[in-house]
């Protein structure tokens, strides 16, 4: 209890986590809102994977951009301007539905909108945690920050179904009004920042994220793995589907399968900000996305609504544990002044797997079935799980944050 009260009086961070809460709400909201309505005017799981690919491209083009920001501007100011940019959002969205003029191509605009917005608010955003935090509680505070996040992928899409009962603008007024509190919260954040350390806006420098990445065994592993693994098992895109098509359910079910795994995850992350995680770090990360994968299968193979939602529950708490681990090792492995570079690495590959996720399950689904693509899925999840063992044995033997190396010379 003592470390959570330490975690309490850290100056910003209690501002900084209830604006992550509010803001991940409002871009839940978003999210939900605009994949129903999508599937309303069209019809096609296709058309719903194309709001994951076209959320995907500002990340892809944008990443080492937003993660060199990260390390030479103002973390704070960089995170304010992002939550700006997606009531901007919010308010397009609002505007063409009172107005009655939604259309496919503006949702798909908006959603690269709202990509690029994330773009930079996450890499940012992740550093402010280990810039204000110390390194003896990390690991604790990222368990917490994931908890808040959770909450708000809960509590976003069930208020966005009861909302959908009154009418898509609702959904869309409700977002603009919890971006613009998260945007008040956020402001007046401070941290030590010293902008004349930070590194020119070359290529180079640009790319030191990427190599420093590429050369660390422990955080390519850790990273690629959840890359490949929500890719390939993912089944967010196709809610809808399942919701309207396979289990009859409507939006508020959609609602409550979309939170079902945040229920999951945040039960998971209490407990771990409370026992965090401190021994087998490399067997937990594995065990975690292997029963990601199993709970994938299970699901595309459900016919029923309480089984479907349990099953997205448990699949939910094993990638917490995979979640908190990677962020954490992306932290203590990092410099303070290359965690927004790295962080957007990782950024980039988290958006990948949820962004090209999706386009991957639309795809599949418009070849195969919706049922098939989330089988098939959770079958190359598990695939992957056994390939990364043997690819990267270093991480499936990671026993502690601190790398023996480093222990060891600390002891010295």
């Amino acid at each position: 209890m003592s470390n959570v009260r330490e975690l309490r009086e850290v100056e910003g961070l209690v501002r900084l986590l209830v604006s992550r809460m509010v803001g991940g709400a409002a871009t839940q909201m978003l999210m939900i809102a605009a994949a129903w309505q999508m599937y309303e005017l069209t019809g096609s799981a296709w058309d719903l994977g194309l709001i994951g690919l076209f959320q995907f491209a500002p990340v892809l083009v944008l990443t080492l951009v937003a993660g060199h920001a990260a390390d030479r501007f103002h973390r704070v100011r960089i995170v304010a301007a992002a939550v700006a940019l997606q009531g901007v959002g919010a308010a397009i969205l609002l505007g063409a539905t009172l107005a009655g003029w939604l259309s496919r191509e503006l949702l798909i605009g908006v959603s690269v909108l709202l990509g690029a917005a994330s773009t930079f608010q996450r890499p940012a955003q992740q550093s402010l945690v280990g810039s204000i935090v110390p390194l003896r509680l990390l690991a604790r505070a990222m368990a917490l920050s994931s908890s808040v996040y959770q909450a708000a992928v809960i509590g976003g899409p069930a208020l966005a179904g009861l909302l959908f009962a009154i009418g898509g603008a609702a959904v869309y007024g409700t977002a603009l009004v919890f971006l613009l509190v998260s945007l008040v919260l956020v402001i007046p954040i401070r941290y030590a920042w010293q902008p004349g350390a930070r590194e020119p806006d070359t290529g180079r420098a640009m790319l030191a994220g990427v190599r420093l990445v590429r050369a660390n065994r422990i955080l390519l592993g850790a990273i690629s793995m959840d890359l490949l693994a929500v890719l390939l098992g993912g089944a967010t895109a196709l809610l809808p589907v399942f919701a309207k098509d396979l289990l009859h359910v409507g939006p508020v079910g959609l609602g409550m399968l979309r939170s079902a795994p945040a229920v999951g995850a945040l039960l998971m992350s209490v407990l771990l900000s409370r026992s965090p995680i401190e021994q087998g770090i490399g067997r937990r990360l594995f065990a975690g996305v292997a029963v990601y994968g199993c709970c994938m299968i299970l699901f595309g193979l459900s016919h029923s609504f309480l089984l479907s939602l349990a099953v997205l529950g448990v699949s939910g708490a094993a990638d917490m544990v995979s979640v908190v681990v990677r962020q954490t090792l992306v932290q203590t492995e990092t410099p303070d002044a290359m965690r927004g570079r790295v962080g957007a690495v990782s950024s980039m590959f988290i958006g990948a797997s949820n962004q090209l996720g999706e386009f991957e399950s639309g795809t599949t689904a418009a070849l195969f079935g919706p049922v098939a693509s989330v089988v098939m899925g959770g079958v190359g999840t598990l695939f992957v799980v056994a390939l990364w063992w043997r690819l990267f044995p270093g991480l499936a033997r990671r026993e502690s944050w601190i790398a023996p190396a480093a222990a060891a010379a600390g002891q010295r």
